[in-house]
């Protein structure tokens, strides 16, 4: 199997775990599938972070495509050790971020919703960050680019990366401060934001 092609079927399982199945589980204990949609008006922080979000996962598939289509070719031809390395990083972040979703149960949401108020998550991957769905995500996204460094890739990985920094910071840190309150500002100042011991303390809580 070709790099383009491996690449194509870990994002295509990532996706259909990821987000299909967990939608699907997500619907059948709450009757709802999770999705929240896009915060915040057009030409917001939080508007912008959720459209980079949106543009990320099909920048994320077309990579593979365009690679095995002809249309692009790799930045550089990565060597056996760092195809490794980039499928060892993205399975690890398939498997992190599944276990990462199964630890927030029901309150698991793509998004937020002002009327809803989830049970604020501490156990498990939680308790090491703060966000370790996000930050597994961001892992599956670098070891993809690392076995297929083209510019697709590269591009998908940038725009999720500071998708997920401004959906944490302007959308749901505040939403869980104004949720939880003092146990959250808590939480916050104990566990890290995406690794252990960085990023402690939550963004301003808003109005």
């Amino acid at each position: 199997m070709t790099r383009p092609w491996f690449a194509l079927v870990l994002y295509v399982v990532y996706m259909a775990l990821a987000f299909g199945w967990r939608s699907l589980r997500q619907r059948r204990a709450t009757g709802s599938t999770g999705f929240r949609g896009i915060s915040g008006p057009p030409g917001s922080l939080p508007w912008i972070g959720g459209v980079l979000f949106a543009l990320a996962v099909p920048l994320g598939l077309a990579a593979p495509v365009a690679e095995i289509a002809g249309w692009i070719g790799p930045l550089a031809e990565p060597g056996p050790l760092l195809v490794g390395l980039g499928a060892v990083a993205t399975l690890a972040g398939i498997l992190g971020t599944l276990w990462s979703q199964g630890a927030m149960g029901e309150s698991w949401r793509i998004g937020v919703s002002e009327a809803e108020r989830t049970k604020l998550v501490t156990r498990g991957p939680f308790a090491v960050v703060r966000n370790p769905i996000f930050s597994f995500m961001m892992l599956t996204a670098l070891g993809i680019t690392l076995v297929l460094p083209n510019a697709a890739a590269l591009a998908s990985f940038l725009a999720l990366v500071t998708a997920i920094e401004l959906q944490v910071r302007v959308v749901e840190e505040p939403y869980l401060l104004r949720s939880h309150g003092d146990p959250y500002a808590a939480y916050c100042a104990k566990v890290g934001r995406f690794l252990p011991g960085l990023g402690l303390g939550a963004a301003p809580r808003s109005p």
